[in-house]
């Protein structure tokens, strides 16, 4: 990286002569034609280099072009053309940035450590095993019971000093930790302080407790808890976080979309957001942002606000427009540092606002946080709040681009839709927080179970929809039909008693219907079918 980063500053450096031979010819064209445009060209020129200058290591060259850059802008707002006196005092500011240009400061550096920032899963990949302390017997057995379900091997500690003996050997361990023991309030806090002192990497720890307080929360949060689940425990939520904790998949990298005219300074951003992990793409021209928009549909946007032909303020209102991407971040990076302007910026379509030059750590942290927050939004308008699956609407919409990649690529495609049996007579019998545990148990058996490029999504109510890529009738047949001996086999508990659910199917392949809606409506077709047949069955629509 650091090489890299040599790299550029060194073409930074050769193409400096040219910039400010540039920057003389633009003067000398608005010297002999006084018109607004070569002065807007000048002006342009001028911004580049207070922006890019100090990034690479020319921090005098940023000074003095940011003098030259106000002047400027004074001749601008006048609403005048410039006299003798104020080209003598632009020469004398050409003059100074050609010795500024000549020397340098450092070269630029990134930290090594970048890669911290990014989004990267943590606690010990690809591990099962659970300690659970907790002293309630009844509550420990049905999280052990439910966590059992999904693949994770539960160990029970009713008393802290023999999970504290356990943990003098214990290595790659998540820990469920009750706070508030018989003989200690916040027993479970200070048991958890105690093993992580001394350690290099803390144990993961997730606290439960009947305490809702910010105290207790806050003792969590000091003793490395990485989450807090109110009593009682939501099995799905907390399944969900173990899996994010020991998910051996690395989340899917950020995507940003850099949009600036300085090759530069795009290379240098790019670089320092590649090496904390993320996926970049660089528009130098904004008249070419379109084709990149659609096609890499980014997290995030980074754009300058003055570049030639168009503003970043102008893109921002076209991107706007574009109903995919309303609600798409756009970050600014500008050398624009008039508060004034960055508030106008940010009321036409921005959503942040960041001044070069900017550390390489501070624009990570920057970006990362953005991205993450985006995300977290967008997921709670496509997801499903009960299951974490794709809701309705974004399941039809999956659909549609999948079997548009399915036909152009010319592979097949598989839909599943899903009915669980019976569901009305779970509610009635065990109520409706058993038959929301069902769902849900349901729910994370098919994100287990299937890839990672199948779709699952809950239809609505007990019902569910599949997309199988790159799979036909038969071997979906197989896939599905695994999963509903599976299913059956689970074990659910509620008031002490437990019972066994089973789930229809019905499949259709893409290859003998045309569109989304006729493919929809042959998988719901074949779910009757498998319904009327006597249910805890999989029906293949026939073409």
């Amino acid at each position: 990286m650091q090489e890299k980063m040599r790299v550029l500053r060194e073409v930074y450096a050769a193409q400096l002569p040219e910039k400010i031979r540039q920057i003389e010819e633009a003067c000398s064209g608005y010297q002999s034609r006084l018109d607004e445009e070569t002065l807007h060209a000048l002006h342009l020129m001028v911004h580049s280099l207070t922006g890019s200058g100090a990034t690479f290591g020319f921090a005098e060259l940023s000074q003095v072009a940011r003098v030259l850059e106000e002047y400027l802008k004074n001749i601008v707002n006048q609403k005048s053309s410039a006299n003798a006196e104020n080209f003598a005092e632009i020469h004398q500011q050409i003059v100074a940035l050609k010795q500024a240009a000549s020397s340098s400061d450092s070269p630029p550096y990134v930290s090594p450590d970048l890669m911290a920032t990014s989004s990267a899963a943590v606690g010990p990949a690809n591990e099962k095993l659970v300690y659970l302390v907790e002293d309630e017997t009844d509550q420990a057995r049905e999280i052990a019971l439910q966590l059992g379900y999904f693949g994770y091997e539960v160990r029970v500690f009713k008393r802290l000093d023999d999970f504290l003996q356990a943990m003098k050997s214990t290595r790659n361990v998540l820990v469920l930790m009750d706070i508030a023991f018989p003989e200690d309030s916040m027993g479970g806090v200070n048991a958890m302080r105690e093993i992580q002192q001394g350690r290099d990497e803390p144990v993961p720890v997730m606290f439960i407790s009947a305490l809702d307080d910010v105290t207790a929360r806050l003792e969590a949060v000091r003793t490395g808890g990485l989450a807090y689940f109110s009593k009682p425990v939501s099995i799905g939520d907390l399944v969900d976080k173990l899996d994010e904790l020991t998910s051996p998949v690395p989340p899917e990298p950020f995507r940003v979309l850099i949009v600036d005219d300085s090759t530069s300074l795009a290379n240098y951003h790019s670089a320092v957001l590649e090496q904390a992990g993320m996926d970049v793409k660089v528009v130098n021209n904004p008249m070419e942002v379109l084709g990149p928009l659609r096609e890499f549909s980014p997290d995030l946007i980074l754009m300058d606000i003055y570049m030639p032909e168009c503003s970043g303020l102008e893109i921002a209102s076209v991107i706007r427009q574009l109903d995919s991407f309303v609600s798409i971040p756009i970050v600014y990076l500008s050398a624009e540092k008039d508060l004034d302007k960055q508030l106008s910026a940010m009321s036409l379509g921005g959503d942040d606002f960041l001044t070069k030059p900017i550390k390489a750590e501070h624009l990570v942290s920057s970006v990362a946080s953005r991205i993450q927050r985006s995300r977290l939004l967008h997921s709670f308008m496509v997801r499903d709040s009960l299951t974490g699956l794709l809701n309705h609407t974004a399941i039809k919409d999956q659909l549609e681009r999948e079997m548009a990649r399915a036909k152009r690529l010319k592979v097949p495609l598989t839909y599943a839709m899903i009915d669980i049996d019976h569901f009305k007579q779970v509610n009635d019998s065990y109520g409706h927080p058993a038959g929301d545990r069902v769902i849900k148990s349901l729910s994370r058996l098919l994100k287990q179970r299937l890839r990672e490029t199948d779709v699952v999504g809950r239809y609505g109510g007990e019902e569910f929809a599949v997309i199988m890529s790159e799979t036909d009738g038969p071997a979906g047949i197989k896939v599905m039909d695994e999963l509903r001996d599976a299913f059956s086999r689970l074990k659910h508990l509620a008031d002490g008693k437990e019972f066994s659910v089973t789930f229809s199917c019905g499949i259709a392949e893409v290859v003998h219907f045309g569109d989304a809606i006729n493919l929809g409506d042959s998988a719901d077709k074949a779910l009757y079918e498998a319904k009327h047949a006597g249910r805890n069955r999989v029906v293949l629509a026939r073409g």
